[in-house]
């Protein structure tokens, strides 16, 4: 085969190429190295490394090429051929190389329960040692580009970035509501990780990002936490609740029902349906739903089950009349018995009718509509939470014994007696 006189290489490929092996091994100690900006040329014969060239035009002489004379017993001067491998190494630094994960399952603080999540995003790496590079990584591809290095590390890649998002998010408490918010020091975390599994193969990570986490919908799970959450982000922006979801479903299926066995009278069909859900008979049961606020909103349990932590459904924590409610202020779930609320200190301000918690200065009842109004509050006892008229001496529902004082004035809001001279009630402030 004819000596090669010149060789080098330019990249073409729209994939960006990390290494090219020349394919032709006939060389002589004429031949013409050309190297390029951000390249370096590696000469292999025989199993060793006989030396490497940064950019420029080199010889493959004895001068450049000691080895020459030990390998092949090459003299100085004269064309003498001799046989070896023509690597060149791109240095160029791609900071555009896409990655992603999927199937993790992190526990969410959120939520309480695990969520199938998936990430991606872009990183950049650059070759700063070519020969542990060739040696470690590329093997014997002729062309090693960046689709072979993502095949190549995606299983360690995979399982350190999912240890890591994992960890980040456990460690500090990220939930999915928030984690956007976290993207760069979450993409700093997961560097330093990356960092020591590519300098183990001549590489060296200067970028990372995580541009996205979402639910994993790859799965059927995945696909029904993800409507949950979306139909939960609904019904908050729009005001009503998983309850009356349901039972307008309910409704607009009696209505389509009722109305083709009444040959097409929807109307009648629709006015019977909202009777049947606001009056007498059904009413009892599902004017109740209909009633309560946006803030009895499903939820997902230890286990990902989703359930109503609306009082009149769920009893775990209803005992002698004790309910949850939620606070006004932060919208987080406390106990009637509880006069400030344990998570934001608000002071409890209960409906007289449904138990509710109210705003400082609402006028009626968030939830029922009942007038909060001084002439028209009423109090609630200190043992179940129960409402109380004002002046009640014993609770109706526990006969808890109330602080009722023959001779001064019982406050409307906490029950407790005031001295005939004060304008405002010595425990809670309400002004007499």
């Amino acid at each position: 085969m004819a000596l090669i006189d010149c060789a080098s290489w330019k990249p073409k490929s729209n994939e960006f190429v990390f290494s090219y092996r020349y394919p032709q091994t006939n060389l002589s100690t004429y031949t013409q190295l050309i190297v390029y900006e951000s390249q370096e040329a590696l000469l292999f014969s025989k199993g060793q490394l006989m030396g490497k060239f940064g950019p420029g035009k080199h010889t493959l002489d004895t001068e450049n090429l000691p080895l020459l004379r030990n390998l092949f017993g090459i003299p100085f001067g004269g064309k003498n051929p001799f046989t070896a491998e023509v690597w060149i190494v791109n240095k160029l630094y791609p900071a555009n190389l896409s990655w992603s994960v999927k199937s993790m399952a992190v526990h969410d603080p959120d939520y309480q329960t695990m969520l199938p999540l998936q990430a991606s995003g872009q990183y950049g790496l650059n070759v700063t040692d070519s020969e542990k590079f060739l040696i470690k990584m590329v093997g014997t591809k002729d062309v090693f580009t960046e689709s072979d290095m993502l095949s190549q590390a995606y299983g360690e890649f995979s399982s350190k970035s999912k240890s890591a998002i994992i960890q980040f998010m456990t460690n500090q408490r990220v939930g999915f509501k928030s984690v956007s918010a976290h993207l760069d020091a979450l993409s700093e975390y997961i560097k330093s990780t990356l960092l020591p599994f590519w300098q183990e193969y001549g590489l060296t990570m200067n970028k990372f990002y995580v541009n996205d986490i979402s639910i994993d919908r790859s799965t059927a799970e995945g696909k029904k936490i993800s409507e949950a959450l979306a139909s939960q982000a609904s019904m908050s922006i729009t005001g009503h609740s998983w309850q009356q979801e349901q039972m307008f479903g309910v409704a607009n299926n009696a209505v389509g029902q009722m109305g083709n066995a009444s040959g097409g009278n929807g109307l009648l069909a629709g006015i019977m349906a909202i009777n049947m859900m606001g009056g007498g008979g059904m009413g009892g049961g599902m004017s109740s739903g209909l009633m309560q606020t946006h803030n009895n909103q499903p939820t997902f349990g230890p286990q990902g089950n989703m359930g109503m932590q609306q009082g009149g459904m769920q009893q775990n924590n209803v005992q002698m009349g004790v309910k949850e409610i939620y606070c006004a202020n932060c919208s987080k779930k406390h106990l009637t018995t509880e006069r400030f609320c344990p998570h934001c200190g608000s002071e409890y301000n209960p409906c007289p009718k449904c138990g509710s918690d109210n705003p400082k200065n609402a006028r009626r009842c968030v939830s029922c509509g009942t007038s909060l109004q001084a002439g028209g509050m009423m109090t609630t006892c200190r043992s179940c939470g129960a409402p109380l008229t004002p002046g009640a001496a014993f609770c109706p529902q526990c006969g808890s014994q109330q602080n009722v004082s023959p001779t001064g004035n019982c406050c409307p809001r906490c029950g407790a007696s005031v001295p005939p001279t004060s304008r405002f009630c010595p425990k809670c402030g309400q002004k007499m």
